[in-house]
């Protein structure tokens, strides 16, 4: 099957579109404050309507409280949400959307225990974990860490590029990948170039 591959921090429309020109499945917008690829809700907006039919639109949320997810998701049209703090899966399925789990690969996380503990999403996502930071650190783990099956579908992220997401998909074998440094030209800027070398590497595998 077909690797599907996740653009996140998305901050500008050319950007949006370049990802779907080179085949991007979806595309991500950062709703947190604390990130260099932060987005406010009006900027989502406009890049979401700028996007084709068939493009996954995703709202990723650390810790938000319910009020400002809800605001988000009155202001863009979002498909599918994602979380990356300590939301308890109860506090994820509240607002009435499919959502991924992000699991920041530490030292000693158990995944078969966290897919137990997710059973209403749609995905996990394994990032690596850097202390005070959720993502886009471009940071990789180690892909051998990561059980051949565990009852949901596989997201992988963390320090994926050009060069290595060859290596990541036949490791891991993954259902999705998803980037968002790996094809910065610098933060919150994509390069159109790499990504579409990024996506030339993962449909080489696929």
């Amino acid at each position: 099957m077909r690797v599907r591959v996740k653009i996140c921090g998305i901050t500008r429309i050319e950007d949006g579109l370049a990802a779907v020109r080179s085949g991007a499945d979806a595309i991500g917008f950062v709703f947190d404050p604390s990130s260099p690829r932060f987005i406010d809700g009006d900027r989502a907006a406009d890049i979401a309507r700028a996007l084709p039919p068939f493009v996954t639109r995703v709202g990723l949320f650390v810790d938000a409280d319910a009020g400002f997810v809800r605001r988000m998701l009155e202001a863009v049209p979002l498909d599918l949400l994602q979380f990356h703090g300590g939301e308890a899966p109860a506090f994820c399925q509240r607002f009435g959307r499919p959502y991924i789990k992000a699991i920041a690969m530490g030292e000693g996380v158990d995944i078969a225990y966290a897919a137990e503990h997710y059973t209403e999403a749609s995905a996990l996502l394994l990032d690596a974990f850097v202390p005070g930071i959720p993502g886009g650190t471009g940071e990789r783990f180690d892909w051998e860490r990561v059980p051949e099956d565990i009852g949901m579908p596989v997201v992988l992220a963390g320090g994926l590029t050009p060069q290595n997401v060859a290596q990541a998909i036949s490791t891991v074998r993954p259902y999705a990948v998803d980037v968002s440094s790996g094809v910065e030209r610098e933060k919150g800027i994509k390069d159109p170039a790499r990504i579409e070398a990024f996506i030339q590497e993962v449909n080489r595998l696929s």
